[in-house]
């Protein structure tokens, strides 16, 4: 598992959007446990809130040829807003513009929900406990990262559609990268109302 190149970056986002219809975007997080300080402690979060990853420049999305946006990833509302991290608008009542964003971001969070289901399907898993090292963590979950590739690979992926989810949570506002951060989901919200819309998208809202 080599670290991501800018250039390798650019071709993840783009089969990214190929397969999801979500622009600008390098990949799914997804984690367990609720809080976003795990993450931002985890080596990956430090060389992401750190400007280390090599990601590439602001690049204009599909369809539009001006306000270039950054590349990001997407979570789950465990998540904390970033300008490289975009997670579902929060609460109920929601309008369309944002119950749209909602839906198209969960639908390109199916990748990583469905990572381990897939390995479940394509390999057989022992039903004995297993005690893990603590040591050991890092290089089980990358086997299980790499395995998963290479089933991708081999077998293809289809993506099906997720209904969004309704989020009851309180968005915490801020300065800086999370400000960053709503302006960027704001704006992609409102280009997935205009060309960056799917004709499916309204049947699910």
């Amino acid at each position: 598992m080599p670290e991501p190149s800018t250039e390798r970056w650019v071709e993840i986002a783009n089969t990214f959007y190929d397969k999801t219809n979500f622009p600008n975007c390098l990949g799914a997080i997804d984690g367990k446990v609720g809080d976003s300080n795990v993450f931002k402690e985890s080596c990956f979060g430090k060389k992401l809130y750190s400007n280390q990853l090599k990601l590439p420049e602001l690049a204009n999305l599909p369809n539009t040829n001006e306000h270039p946006q950054p590349f990001v990833f997407i979570g789950d509302e465990a998540f904390a807003l970033h300008s490289n991290l975009l997670r579902p608008y929060p609460g109920r009542g929601l309008n369309d513009t944002k119950r749209v964003f909602n839906y198209r971001l969960s639908r390109a969070r199916k990748t990583v929900e469905c990572t381990f289901g897939v390995l479940a399907n394509k390999w057989r898993v022992l039903h004995t406990p297993i005690q893990v090292e603590p040591d050991f963590v890092d290089e089980i979950i990358k086997s299980c990262c790499v395995l998963h590739n290479f089933v991708r690979r081999r077998d293809g992926f289809n993506n099906e559609d997720t209904e969004t989810n309704m989020l009851d949570d309180i968005e915490v506002r801020g300065t800086g990268a999370r400000t960053q951060g709503t302006e960027v989901r704001d704006y992609i919200a409102k280009y997935f109302m205009g060309p960056g819309s799917v004709p499916f998208q309204f049947q699910k809202i």
